[in-house]
């Protein structure tokens, strides 16, 4: 009777070691892909905050692969302030999902943990 237990415990120990790692890749590239999309974020603001201070007949380019086009300067804080606000709801939806596996990780751990418990009793 005991060794039936004990492959399920050993099986549900190697499902929980291979869901920790997987999640714990998931969670290192949601961390990398904020803090990528955190400096593109802080680059548009202090861009913006640069082209701000310019006078308005100010002749700006922008610089699109090998050649920079003429842009006005209403374009580029658009342009800024979107590429702001995209990186700020991709960063939400990276921090909701990282809660997300973290929280599964969390409950495939307590029910293991149930698991134990409901054997040591018996």
């Amino acid at each position: 009777m005991a060794a039936p237990v004990d492959l399920e415990l050993k099986k549900a120990f190697t499902e929980l070691q291979v869901k920790m790692v997987d999640t714990q890749q998931k969670v290192k590239l949601a961390n990398l892909q904020i803090d990528q999309l955190t400096r593109v974020q802080k680059h548009a603001k202090l861009t913006h905050a640069e082209i701000t201070t310019l006078p308005d007949n100010t002749r700006l380019y922008e610089g699109v692969g090998r050649m920079f086009i003429l842009q006005s300067k209403e374009e580029i804080n658009n342009q800024l302030t979107d590429k702001q606000k995209t990186a700020d709801e991709k960063i939400r939806e990276l921090e909701q999902k990282k809660l997300y596996l973290e929280r599964s990780v969390k409950e495939a751990e307590d029910n293991i943990r149930e698991m134990l418990l409901s054997r040591r009793a018996q």
